[in-house]
């Protein structure tokens, strides 16, 4: 039987030893209404993103009250396109519905580049492959579980 993704999310952070608390609450669809509900600052949602920069899929990682700052982006990639992958791209690549991808690009193999300023938050919190779960860990768990490349990805919204 295959793992739900909720389910390689616990794996992986059992592997690394991290400390998280998982919250089971009404669906939500926006980064504003997971905040509400988990009662949290929207800055500390870790907002993943999957994009396509040239020709390869990458996940953003950013903080929820940031958004991607495109063009910058590009020129620091040095990409000459850069794209959100659409609904279909995003369900084939992931097998989930936008909004409740965790920031794990290593789950679905992709590189996963982490906005640093989301570390100013010391408790980070997602969707978990569910728009009815949501994880809380600290970010510096978040970093050893998945490694991810580091830099300023974003820009106010």
């Amino acid at each position: 039987m295959t793992k739900t993704v909720f389910q390689q999310v616990q794996d992986l952070l059992l592997q690394h030893s991290a400390a998280f608390e998982v919250l089971r609450h009404e669906p939500v669809y926006t980064s504003q209404a997971a905040a509400a509900v988990r009662g949290t600052p929207l800055a500390s949602g870790a907002k993943a993103l999957i994009c396509k920069g040239d020709d390869k899929f990458v996940m953003f990682v950013m903080p929820a009250d940031l958004k991607l700052a495109s063009k910058a982006v590009r020129q620091s990639l040095g990409w000459r396109k850069l794209r959100f992958a659409d609904r279909d791209e995003v369900l084939r690549l992931t097998g989930l519905e936008p909004g409740s991808i965790p920031p794990f690009g290593s789950l679905f193999g992709l590189p996963t580049l982490c906005d640093r300023r989301l570390g100013l938050n010391e408790t980070i919190n997602f969707n978990a492959g569910d728009h009815c779960i949501s994880v809380s860990m600290s970010y510096e768990d978040y970093l050893k579980a998945e490694s991810p490349d580091l830099g300023e990805f974003g820009q106010q919204e």
